[in-house]
């Protein structure tokens, strides 16, 4: 009985026996799944842990650029800013420029309406101070007064051009007083027209005399006529014609000079 007892044991021994190995390894296999999956698990986290590592090294040198970027940007603002003042300065200043332009804008139109007629006065002043002046040069001094009044109309000058030209057709008319001078034109004499030789001293004298010497004469301004001169005047004049030239030296001269009609 106690050898068929044994029997059995080990019977049982040799089914039990591969029974538990079956179990073992089939937990070892369990084991190794999970440790593959938990490997799994760690490799992706660590992977997912350098790809968040990079990423956070890529955004902490985005920042950096950011903020350098935003360093320039704040010093080109207040560059832009002083600009900017210095420029509402220049506007303000050409502004102020532009009104002060306005207003004597407005002032012309004034003035001219002023001037306007002030220069065609003088115009016509100086048109009868020719008439009523000593007969010489007249046809150069009617055609300065002639373009004078075409200019006038002329809307291709200004006004401050216009009044130029006539303060320049006064001063020439003014540096006539003060010259001698000696030229060379028709005359008519006794109903024949002849050349004469014409000397001026300023505005006091205006005489003729022929190239023979035979006639002399003045214009006599009292009068407003031709006036022959006797033979004491034929040599003043002759040497006054002479200096004119500037063939001689300046000389005292006896010259008639016409006294005032209301003179005693």
């Amino acid at each position: 009985m106690l050898k068929v007892t044994i029997a059995r044991h080990r019977v049982r021994g040799i089914w039990v026996i591969p029974a538990m190995l079956v179990l073992v390894a089939g937990s070892l296999g369990a084991q190794q799944a999970t440790l593959g999956r938990a490997m799994d698990v760690q490799r992706k986290s660590d992977q997912s842990s350098v790809r968040t590592q990079t990423r956070i090294g890529q955004l902490d040198d985005q920042t950096t650029e950011i903020r350098g970027d935003y360093r320039v940007t704040i010093q080109e603002l207040d560059r832009i800013q002083i600009y900017n003042g210095h420029m509402q300065t220049l506007v303000n200043s050409q502004q102020t420029e532009i009104d002060r332009i306005t207003t004597e804008l407005e002032n012309i139109v004034v003035v001219e309406q002023g001037i306007i007629p002030l220069m065609g006065g003088m115009i016509d002043t100086l048109d009868q101070f020719v008439r009523l002046d000593i007969p010489f040069n007249l046809e150069e001094r009617k055609n300065r007064i002639d373009m004078l009044r075409t200019n006038m109309d002329s809307s291709e000058l200004t006004i401050s051009e216009k009044f130029r030209q006539i303060m320049n057709a006064y001063q020439i008319e003014t540096s006539f007083g003060k010259d001698t001078e000696a030229t060379v034109g028709p005359l008519d004499i006794n109903g024949e027209v002849r050349e004469v030789n014409f000397l001026r001293v300023g505005r006091i004298l205006l005489a003729y005399q022929t190239p023979d010497r035979a006639d002399t004469g003045f214009w006599n301004k009292n009068t407003r006529q031709w006036e022959a001169l006797g033979d004491e005047y034929r040599k003043p004049i002759s040497e006054g014609l002479r200096i004119a030239n500037k063939q001689a030296a300046p000389d005292l001269l006896k010259l008639p000079v016409p006294a005032p009609e209301n003179a005693q």
